[in-house]
């Protein structure tokens, strides 16, 4: 695993010991951040099952100013301490260990909204759909705000969630990509 592109390109990410966490691959990678516009001008993002960070960490090196990453596996939360000190890009996160639900709710209450959200969670427990609701209704997404899910090809998500549209979708073997915009 690496950095793919941007101001970190080429910079080798630790993966998280175990089989408790399902790493992006590069490749997969790549082909979210052409999807979603390869270069970000500023932004926050979110990384809320941030796992290794690689998707949080790819979005910083691709421009975005500012990543929350949020994970409930305690391995996981210190290797993206690792993988975001090694690049450099530590002063630019916030990184959580917290379960997704209880993030949101800590998210809504410190007011903040995101240009680009990242949801990576494990396929059997994914809650999607609520979640993006949640982000919907209580305004972690604004106008143009960009939700990257990736999920098991069996799981077929809707064309809306409240006012986020399903925009693009891809399949890459048992893995989906779902990019979703809040109209």
């Amino acid at each position: 695993m690496r950095v793919v592109s941007g101001s970190k390109k080429g910079h080798p990410l630790q993966a998280v010991p175990g089989k408790s966490t399902r790493p992006t691959v590069d490749k997969v990678k790549e082909s979210i951040f052409n999807m979603i516009g390869p270069y970000f001008n500023g932004g926050t993002a979110l990384d809320l099952y941030a796992g290794t960070g690689g998707l949080g960490i790819e979005a910083l090196s691709r421009g975005m100013e500012r990543c929350i990453f949020i994970d409930a596996n305690r391995k996981a939360v210190s290797v993206v301490r690792e993988n975001l000190s090694t690049t450099g890009l530590k002063d630019q996160a916030e990184v959580f260990c917290n379960d997704a639900n209880r993030a949101l709710k800590a998210l809504i209450k410190r007011e903040l909204s995101f240009d680009v959200v990242f949801l990576d969670p494990p396929y059997a427990e994914q809650q999607i759909e609520s979640q993006i609701a949640i982000m919907d209704v209580h305004s972690l997404l604004h106008e143009g705000s960009l939700v990257v899910a990736e999920h098991s090809s069996g799981d077929v998500l809707p064309d809306a969630i409240g006012s986020v549209l399903k925009i693009k979708e891809t399949e890459y073997g048992q893995t989906t990509i779902t990019v979703f915009r809040k109209d």
